[in-house]
């Protein structure tokens, strides 16, 4: 299918950008565009103006931050996320996004944005605790992560706001697991564990809505003993209400979701790890 009739409006800097979308409320952002287009194509968007933000200067480097968190402008591809060397949990988990022409393209913003709980940022950004650095037309603001994603594709973001940037806070050690059918695709469950700030969380994508946080994992993994990752596994699968679809049943999501915990814990538990 062909994209419905738009206007479009290359922004020139982040005032620009969200006077457009104040001034249009069916206006829609552009940057990497490898989930905006598929929706056009689709017309399951019909936006009457469409924003480019890609020429926008200051939103596509990696900066580290005086506590050891690196903030990631809305514009850095996948790719630079792979390849950098300052947050190695932010490399593996990227490394799981899609294909490389994907990778070249798509976002940061853009994938946290687009708020798929199937998605390797949003799951990666609820697991470290991650800021959100929203841009309106009279003001700045942050929003944690865990308040960000309200739904399947939705995020608490106005029509007149855009994401400038992602404050990743560093993980002392971690592991990461993901089960697709095919490397590049969206996971069907991915667990990410990570010790932030001293604490352990353990994420899940794929399962829900959102992100979910699996606290009932973390008191197992927690309490200790020679069993402590299967039963942290197994409160992980326990957990979920997952509905089934054309890629499993509720069940099948449950044994996925019980070895992907199993084995990001097993990393997570690695001298390696890290």
């Amino acid at each position: 299918m062909k994209p419905p009739k738009f206007d479009y409006v290359r922004a020139a800097s982040v005032a620009d950008a969200v006077g457009v979308l104040d001034e249009h409320e069916d206006s829609k952002i552009l940057a990497g565009g490898q989930s905006f287009v598929p929706v056009l194509a689709l017309r399951m968007a019909q936006p009457s103006v469409v924003v480019d933000i890609n020429r926008i200067d200051g939103l596509s480097e990696i900066e580290t931050l005086p506590d050891g968190a690196i903030r990631v402008g809305a514009l850095v591809r996948h790719r630079q996320l792979v390849e950098q060397r300052r947050h190695p949990l932010l490399a593996a988990g990227a490394r799981w996004i899609g294909h490389a022409a994907i990778r070249s393209r798509g976002t940061c913003g853009g994938s946290i944005a687009h708020a798929d709980s199937s998605a390797e940022l949003p799951v990666l950004a609820t697991a470290l605790g991650a800021r959100i650095h929203v841009a309106g037309p009279t003001s700045t603001r942050e929003v944690p992560a865990e308040d960000l994603f309200q739904g399947a594709m939705m995020t608490a973001l106005e029509e007149n706001e855009m994401i400038t940037a992602v404050d990743f806070k560093p993980a002392d050690r971690w592991g990461f697991a993901e089960f697709a059918r095919r490397h590049g695709d969206f996971a069907i469950v991915l667990a990410v564990a990570a010790e932030v700030d001293g604490e352990l969380r353990v994420v899940l994508g794929g399962v829900g809505g959102v992100p979910e946080r699996a606290p009932a994992a973390e008191q197992e993994y927690v309490a200790g003993g020679s069993d402590a990752i299967d039963r942290a596994a197994a409160a992980a699968a326990e957990q979920i209400t997952p509905t089934a679809d054309l890629h499993g049943s509720v069940e099948f999501r449950r044994q996925i979701t019980r070895e992907m915990v199993r084995r990001a814990l097993i990393q997570y538990s690695s001298p390696e790890a890290s």
